[in-house]
């Protein structure tokens, strides 16, 4: 991508509210493979603390309670890990009405994003420490005005529950490294802010860890800067992240709304995968 100015602006967190969501029944190379899975786990950890001091809430405790895994259902291999993510991965219905596949649909399994020192976004083979990733892309078309809003959803089965912590300290430091990234040629993002909670803080029970990231979009095909929302949690051995890219006439709320929804029924659907069967 072209380089721009950075920009500057955006919010410090989402207003995330699962409990809502799930009450309401949340029973090639894809568009966003760089800030959908995130990256090889290799940086040192960074600060927890919320961006916004302790506002922020992750995901609801009462969405899905503390996890209680069987460890019989546990991947310890990539067919494993690859079979547990066909259940688990976002489709268009898990982001709400009208969300379409975009195409290419699926990331190749043998991608995975690294965020160079130029702060641009490369594709190389996944570490060791991943047993397998795959991200898909989707869009709510445009209408009565208002652009395409981009989404993408990410499951990543790793190895260990710390190759996994890893995954999500390294994705802090990114955001503190390069608040200006370079996603593609003809897209980037800027102002980055990031906030994170470990398990217990704040409400937040339903993840071992939750990172959320804001700032802004802008494309050589939307125009912008518009509004960009991210957002990673980390169960055990396993992360499950959300991407969306704003339009015009899309507003903030709009897009954590389809960021949130389909967080929650990845959560809901890997506690299926993996939970202790009564």
């Amino acid at each position: 991508m072209s380089r721009h100015v950075p920009l500057r602006g955006g919010r410090l967190a989402l207003p995330l509210t699962l409990v809502t969501v799930l009450l309401a029944g949340c029973s090639g190379t894809a568009d966003d493979p760089g800030r959908a899975e995130k990256r090889d786990a290799s940086a040192s950890a960074t600060a927890r603390a919320p961006a916004n001091g302790g506002a922020e809430s992750g995901p609801s405790a009462e969405a899905t309670g503390t996890l209680d895994p069987d460890p019989a259902r546990l991947p310890g291999t990539r067919a494993a890990a690859l079979d547990l993510i066909r259940r688990v991965i976002a489709d268009p219905d898990s982001f709400g009405s009208g969300v379409v596949k975009r195409s290419p649909y699926e990331s190749g399994p043998a991608t995975w994003p690294v965020l160079g020192k130029d702060c641009v976004w490369q594709q190389q083979k996944p570490g060791h420490g991943v047993l397998a990733t795959r991200s898909r892309s989707f869009e709510l078309p445009a209408s009565a005005g208002k652009g395409p809003v981009r989404l993408a959803a990410t499951v990543t089965v790793h190895r260990t529950a710390g190759d996994a912590a890893w995954e999500v300290a390294e994705s802090i430091e990114e955001s503190m490294r390069c608040p200006t990234q370079q996603l593609r040629e003809g897209e980037l993002i800027g102002s980055l802010v990031a906030g994170a909670l470990f398990g217990g803080e704040a409400n937040q029970n339903n993840s071992d860890d939750f990172l959320s990231e804001t700032g802004l979009y802008q494309s050589s095909e939307v125009g912008g800067p518009h509004y960009y929302a991210w957002q990673q949690a980390q169960v055990l051995q396993f992360t499950v992240a959300v991407t969306g890219k704003g339009a015009k006439g899309r507003t903030e709320r709009e897009i954590d709304d389809l960021v949130v929804q389909a967080q929650a029924a990845m959560l809901v659907q890997l506690g299926s995968a993996v939970e202790k069967q009564s």
